[in-house]
Order: structure tokens, then C-alpha cells, then sequence
């Protein structure tokens, strides 16, 4: 049965003039099963929609086997279908298999698209993994001034969506950055009702489409160890022509050991100097972590003053985007919840479209019959348009010592934007008498 899941979440095999060749020897009741497996991924479709018609290439980006081409050519074209619209006027182009190497090259897949533009009616161009077509901006800018072409491609690399690409495309570039599921969506997919034995499998596995899938630890560690190594360290040595990865990879393994650490590439170098016995430069740790970034593998959090209301350029903290690829990078030994969490809450902020910064609150007190001045942290500073909150990340909250140790910072800021505590038990919702919000993880990672 799982290898029917497999053909849906890959999608396509291969394409003949006009569209994907879908598997054809799957029984009504198989079909049946796979739709009820469907992964919905309403944000990313609603996000797609919000884009029609508005002038602009349209890119979905992401970190590989998230859910890329599923979401273009499954979601996004049944709902095409829904609204009327005909496969004739719907032009699928997967980039990836072997048999559509030729479309790689930017004058035949300019003139693969052509050919099949028929009429004034309006076409839908959706293209998969587009970074293999070199000079691809050319291809897609010849679409930007034809009105009756609407452009969607996807792609893995987070290069070829830097400013200087996006000024290529005269402007008209908009970005749709695809993450892993969602803790509600991964219980969605898994048909189970959330509740903490569920939560600890998803801080372990993580939220890529297929692993929600397998069914047991064996099939999941495999899957992802297997997609780790063969994949996303493959990619990134060969984009980047690197000779010798190893180093690379033994940077992975520290920052999987540091999540929601304070650090930076002086440290990280130190490190290596001292435990690694290497000479690796600072210089070449922060190309490194640039590589894992553009992979969509990690991101940076910076510091921000809230006092003083600028940011603090370093130290700074990593996230892994899946916490499933972090943990089995580690063998699955280090599960330090503590950290696990915190990196979940920062996925989760993200997924909810908040820019995610470390807040750092500097106050006045006395030791010793000295003045000092001290630094607190406040895990979390979330902005999203005019809304901004304050989050803390508390695993447990065993005495009246550590609810006060996570309270005090938030209470150092005297602004009145919203101060969350979200905790890991499952503790019901209130607020402190000082308005400060107490969250439990499951009811906060399903936004009630």
C-alpha cells in the first residue's frame, strides 16, 4: 500500500507533450485511500491563489522533499480543474527525471512552452526544480509581459532567489517558501488526535511529508538518514564544487548539537580548533553555514536589544528547519527536549509567517553593594506586520524558582504588546496577574 503513497507524494513519473503520466493501475479503492491521505497544505494553496493573475513569476521554494511538487502539481492543479479550467490550458514541466533532461536547456523549453500556447485564453505554466535550466530568468522574463501566461516554478536552492535574480525578473519575482508540516497538519496526515505521544514522535521524526507517513521508527530513521546523506549532502557539495565535504559536514553535527545556542563563526572555529583538532577558518565556517542556509537545512535568528530597539549582529542562533533531519544527523542520542521545543515554537512562528528574532533585555540591579548591569534573554521577539510577541520556551516548570526565572525578563519589558510563556506540560491556558499568557505546547501548536 505505501508504495501508492509514494506515487503520490512523487507525483509524476514522467510527462508526455501536454501533462504528468500519472499511474493508471490503482484500483477505486486505492485511489480513495490516497485522497483521504491527501495533505491539503491549505496556507501554501491559499497563498498560490492570492497570487493569480498578478504579473508576477510566481516561485515555490523550500527545502527538498518538503512537499514542493506536490503542491503545485497535485493541489494547486486540482484546484485549477475545479475553477474550470482545462488540461489544455494547464502546461506541467517536471525538471527532475532523467527523460526531461532535454527541457533543461533554456531554448527548448522556451520552445516546448510555445508550442503549446494555442490560443488567448489563459495558460497556467508550472514548472518543477527550475534551477536546472541555466539562463532559466530569460526563459520565464519572456512570459512577465504576456498577459494571457500565468508562470509557476519551484526550486531548492535559495540562491537563485537572491536580490540580484529577483532584480532579473525586473521585480516582478514573488517568493512562496514552502516548511515542512505543521504540528496540526503532521496529525492530519497521521489521523490521529493531538496529544503528547504524537508531539514527542514529531519533535523526534519531524515534518517531512513522507515520514508522517511510514509507519514505524525502522522506515522513518531509514528514510530520512538515506535523504540526509544521499541528498541534501550530495546537493550542496556538488552546487557548491566543493572537493572535500567533510569539514561541512562535521560543522552539521555542531550546530545539531547547538540548536538554540548563542554562536558564532569565532566560536564555531574555536571548536573545531579545540575538540576537532582542525584549522579551519571563521571565513570558511561562514561560507559553510551560507550553504546550509541557501539548502533551506538551517536558519540564523539574530539578537535584538528590546530596549534599545537595535540588533545585535553576533552571537546569533541556529534552527534546523526539520527536526527530524537534525536529530537523526546525531543518531537520534541527543533528544534534549529543552532544545528540541524551542527550535518547534521557532518552526512554528515561521510557519505562521512572523519574522523571529532572540530578544536580549539589559537591566540595573546590585551584587555585592555594587551597581551591575545584566543581560537577560527573552527567547523569542515575533513581528508580523503591526503585531508583535514576546515568547519564552519552558519545558517543564517544576517549582515557583523556574516560573519566575522564565516570568522576569518578560516583566523587565515595558511595552504592552502580548508576553507568552508556552510550557510543555499539559497545563490549561491562563493568564499571570500581571496579563502574562501561560500556553501549553499542544494548545499553542494548534493555534487555539
Amino acid at each position: 500500500m505505501f508504495a501508492y503513497v509514494q506515487n503520490l507524494l512523487y507525483l509524476c513519473s514522467g510527462f508526455d507533450e501536454r501533462k504528468c503520466v500519472y499511474p493508471q493501475n490503482i484500483s477505486t479503492q486505492q485511489n480513495q485511500f490516497l485522497y483521504n491521505k491527501m495533505i491539503t497544505r491549505q496556507k501554501y494553496l491559499d497563498a498560490l491563489i492570492a497570487a493569480m493573475g498578478n504579473d508576477m513569476i510566481k516561485v515555490v521554494t523550500g527545502l527538498r522533499r518538503v512537499g514542493k511538487s506536490y503542491l503545485l502539481f497535485h493541489i494547486f492543479y486540482d484546484y485549477l480543474k475545479s475553477t474550470g479550467v482545462d488540461d489544455g490550458h494547464i502546461i506541467r514541466i517536471d525538471l527532475e527525471p532523467r527523460r526531461n533532461k532535454w527541457l533543461r536547456d533554456p531554448d527548448a523549453l522556451l520552445n516546448h512552452i510555445d508550442a503549446q500556447l494555442q490560443d488567448d485564453a489563459q495558460y497556467y505554466v508550472l514548472i518543477d526544480e527550475i534551477q536546472h535550466v541555466p539562463e532559466f530568468e530569460d526563459v520565464l522574463n519572456s512570459y512577465l509581459d504576456m498577459p494571457n501566461v500565468d508562470v509557476y516554478v519551484t526550486g531548492s536552492n535559495a540562491k537563485f532567489l537572491s536580490k540580484d535574480v529577483l532584480t532579473i525578473f525586473r521585480g516582478r519575482g514573488e517568493e512562496i517558501r514552502v516548511q515542512p508540516l505543521s504540528f496540526a497538519e503532521y496529525c492530519q496526515v497521521c489521523g490521529k488526535e493531538p496529544n503528547e505521544a504524537l508531539l514527542r514522535d514529531y519533535l523526534i521524526y519531524g515534518g517531512l511529508p513522507r515520514t508522517a507517513l511510514y509507519e514505524t521508527e525502522m522506515q522513518k530513521k531509514k528514510y530520512l538518514r538515506d535523504l540526509f546523506n544521499n541528498t541534501y549532502l550530495v546537493d550542496i557539495k556538488e552546487r557548491n564544487h566543493l572537493s572535500n565535504d567533510s569539514d561541512m559536514k562535521e560543522l552539521v553535527d555542531v550546530v545539531a548539537s547547538n540548536i538554540g545556542c548563542l554562536t558564532n563563526s569565532v566560536k564555531l572555529q574555536n571548536t573545531f580548533k579545540s575538540i576537532k583538532k582542525s584549522s579551519i577558518s571563521y571565513n570558511t565556517i561562514d561560507s559553510y553555514l551560507d550553504m546550509l542556509e541557501d539548502a533551506f537545512l538551517i536558519e540564523h535568528a539574530l539578537r535584538y536589544d528590546i530596549k534599545g530597539k537595535k540588533y545585535i549582529n553576533t552571537p546569533k542562533k541556529y534552527y534546523f528547519m526539520d527536526l527530524g533531519l537534525r536529530n537523526v544527523r546525531l543518531g537520534f542520542r541527543q533528544n534534549e527536549w529543552t532544545h528540541l521545543m524551542e527550535n518547534l515554537i521557532y518552526l512554528e512562528l515561521v510557519h505562521r509567517g512572523y519574522s523571529v528574532d532572540v530578544g536580549n533585555v539589559e537591566y540595573n540591579t546590585t551584587i555585592d553593594g555594587k551597581n551591575v548591569r545584566l543581560q537577560l534573554e527573552v527567547d523569542f521577539v515575533c513581528n508580523r506586520n503591526e503585531e508583535r510577541l514576546y515568547i519564552q520556551s519552558a519545558y517543564a516548570l517544576p517549582d515557583e524558582e523556574k516560573v519566575e526565572q522564565e516570568l522576569r525578563p518578560l516583566r523587565l519589558i515595558k511595552d504592552n504588546f502580548q508576553k507568552i510563556v508556552i510550557v510543555g506540560g499539559l497545563i490549561p491556558t491562563h493568564k499571570t496577574e500581571d496579563g502574562i499568557l501561560m500556553y501549553n505546547i499542544i494548545d499553542f501548536l494548534l493555534e487555539k
